[in-house]
């Protein structure tokens, strides 16, 4: 979605003050002077802090749409595509919400503002598990009979496993590479090709 310039700014010097800050110690003011606009500027584009907020939340996962819009375009085959397309979005949430304590606060108190920021990036990111998916049952890299209902149930699986992520809870005492093998065995059992068991 595009945003006017000055929207962006505003959005960035806000990311940069809820960082080094905290949401809660930054203000409306502390926003328009650092961004060298004045309150009336700010108040145009947003009704409160809150708002703000969920601008920014909203412009990182547009960068994550994007980045896995890339990886989808790659020229690799549609297995290796999904496993990198489940582990961009991990790994681009979890340094989300890492970025700074504020993030990491809100993310995990209050879900529920954040899923309604997430609806557009949730709906892009089952469009593009369905072109890949499609893509695979095309060349007879994968056995799926309904692509929008599996692209539906992987995109919830990806997104069921965010938090045991985020925190570290899902690979404990296991290294990375042991951690990508099962989900390469998980993920080829669910699309009934043997080529990712391997």
């Amino acid at each position: 979605m595009s945003m006017s310039k000055t929207k962006k700014q505003l959005v960035d010097v806000a990311r940069q003050l809820f960082a080094k800050n905290g949401m809660e110690d930054t203000t409306m003011n502390d926003i328009a002077v650092a961004s060298k606009k004045g309150r009336r500027t700010l108040y145009t584009y947003f009704k409160s802090k809150e708002d703000v907020y969920f601008a920014v939340i909203e412009s990182e996962l547009d960068i994550l749409i994007e980045t896995m819009h890339k990886v989808a375009a790659k020229e690799v085959a549609p297995d290796e595509k999904i496993l990198e397309l489940i582990y961009t979005h991990l790994d681009a949430v979890k340094e989300v919400v890492l970025r700074n304590g504020t993030l990491r606060a809100e993310f995990f108190r209050n879900i529920h503002n954040v899923e309604r920021v997430r609806m557009r990036f949730d709906y892009h990111e089952k469009m593009i598990f369905r072109e890949v998916l499609s893509e695979g049952v095309e060349k007879n890299v994968f056995e799926v009979e309904d692509v929008p209902v599996f692209a539906d149930i992987l995109h919830c699986c990806v997104k069921g496993i965010e938090v045991l992520y985020i925190r570290g809870r899902l690979s404990q005492g296991k290294d990375g590479n042991t951690m990508k093998r099962y989900v390469k065995r998980i993920v080829g059992g669910a699309f009934g090709k043997r080529k990712l068991l391997d």
